[in-house]
Parts: structure tokens; sequence; C-alpha cells
């Protein structure tokens, strides 16, 4: 039996969230299309007869404006560290920029690279990104489609190969260890992104304040009043969508309801960080 953890690090919007979930099998992780989405350490867990791995996935490792992005790096930074395998994942279709090699001074020598979104980029085009990522002198390069699953096989085979021998780390039967009044949260927060413009989605928080299956209530946080009609909506519109898509991915019967409340400039506070789990 083969055991052990395996983050995966890069910068924002490179497919870190989508590779974890196509390695899973199922949806542990958001995704969206603006920056930032993940905001904390997710852990998601693969279980074969062979082997348990428990993968990390982060924030995207950028340039900070707020405390709330100095914090979001140091959570990636600090899933480096003690883990068996680092993957460092880099987009096919951008070139590959100052930020993804920040990135790579993080990671140790032993990593391996993922070129991602193959998919949608010219083979010319993913031919360049793997011959720039070569001169990162990692150890391994794998070209793959994390939306499609096309690649992601022999990622996986490789990730096991280097776990050591010991113990289930987890039960046999775990997908992940995240909370589930966090991953509904993650939810309301997932469907908001979708809706979200310009600056709005950094503004967004979501907690969840009550718990009395099957009522839920979530507090939906921004940072100024006038980002409060754009999260309602016309007549309520936004909530509604949002709670009828977060509804159909929960069991049958729960029931949610979404408050939006002004905590003006809760990014850039320590207070409303910690107490937001960030």
């Amino acid at each position: 039996m083969r055991s052990g953890f395996c983050s995966i690090v890069g910068r924002p919007n490179v497919g870190k969230s989508t590779l974890l979930n196509a390695i899973l099998g199922t949806k542990v992780s958001i995704v969206s299309d603006k920056p930032q989405t993940t905001r904390t350490q997710v852990r998601g867990v693969l279980n074969r007869d062979d082997a348990q791995v428990v993968f990390v996935d982060t924030p995207g490792i950028h340039k900070p404006r707020t405390l709330l992005g100095e914090r979001l790096n140091d959570t990636a930074v600090a899933a480096v560290g003690d883990v068996d395998v680092a993957v460092l994942v880099v987009d096919a279709t951008a070139p590959l920029g100052r930020g993804d090699r920040f990135v790579a001074a993080r990671v140790p020598p032993n990593a391996v690279v993922v070129v991602n979104k193959v998919d949608i980029a010219s083979p010319q085009a993913v031919l360049e990104q793997l011959t720039e990522a070569a001169s990162l002198d990692l150890s391994a390069y794998f070209p793959l489609s994390a939306a499609t699953g096309d690649g992601v096989g022999p990622l996986v085979e490789e990730i096991v190969g280097r776990m050591p021998e010991g113990p289930l780390l987890y039960p046999a039967d775990a997908v992940t260890d995240v909370p589930e009044a966090f991953w509904v949260g993650e939810l309301v927060r997932e469907q908001l992104l979708v809706v979200a413009r310009e600056e709005l989605p950094h503004s967004i928080a979501c907690v969840v304040t009550e718990w009395e299956w099957p009522r839920i209530r979530v507090e939906i946080l921004v940072e100024r009043e006038s980002q409060k009609g754009i999260v309602i909506g016309r007549n309520g519109s936004v909530l509604k969508a949002v709670g009828t898509a977060v509804r159909e991915q929960l069991p049958a019967g729960a029931f949610i309801e979404l408050f939006v409340k002004v905590d003006k400039d809760w990014q850039r506070r320590p207070k409303s960080l910690d107490r937001l789990g960030y």
C-alpha cells in the first residue's frame, strides 16, 4: 500500500481545481473563470486498492493587493513544504511568464509540471509551452486537459508511483475533509461568481451562519453598499437563481436562505479574515 500527500500549485486560473476534480472523478473544489476562486487548502482523497493519495488544492499564487491576497499566497506556499509530490500547473494557452517562474522557484526540484488546457491550445502552442516548461528544470512533464480528462490517467500513475509505502491516512471511503457547512458556502460563492464582474468576485465571501437541516442560512458578504444590489439582482433574481443551483447539488429537501450583508473592506481587515477562516 502506498499513501501520501500531493499539492497542486500554480498561478490563478490555470485549472488547479478542475484538475483535482478530474483526478477524483467528483467535485470537491469549486471552479470558475475568476481569479482567486480557491481561497483555502482543499483536500481531496483518491482511494485505490494499491494507494491512497491526499491531493491539496491551493489558491493561485499572485501579486497580492490586499491582506486577503497575502494570506492566500501564504496558504498556497505552505502547501508545498511538507508533501510527497508537488504538481505545478501551467496554462498551455498563455506564455510561460514571470508568475509561473515565481511559483516554480518555490517548488522542490522533483516537482511534476502539468501543461493544462491542451484541448483549447494548438499543437504548436502545446509544444512551445512544453519546451518553455523544460527550462524550469523540474522532474517530469505532462500535457493534459483537466476539462476533458485527456492525459489525466498517466499523471495519476506517476504521482501514485512516487508515494511512499504507508497506511491509510483517511478512511477508505473519504473523498474530502472539507466540512459540509463550508462546502455549502463555497457552492453559493461559485454560483455568484458566474454573474460577478470586475472587482466584485474578490469582494464576495460566503459563510453558513445557521444549519438546522434541512434549513441552511448563508450570509453573503460584500464590501460596499453599491455591490449589494448586484448580488441580490432585480426583484431578487440573482439570489433566486443561486439558491436553485445550489439546492440541485445538495440532498433532496434542502432549503437555502441567502442574506446579503455589507462588511466594509473585509479583504483588508484581519478580524474579518480571521472570522471567515482565511
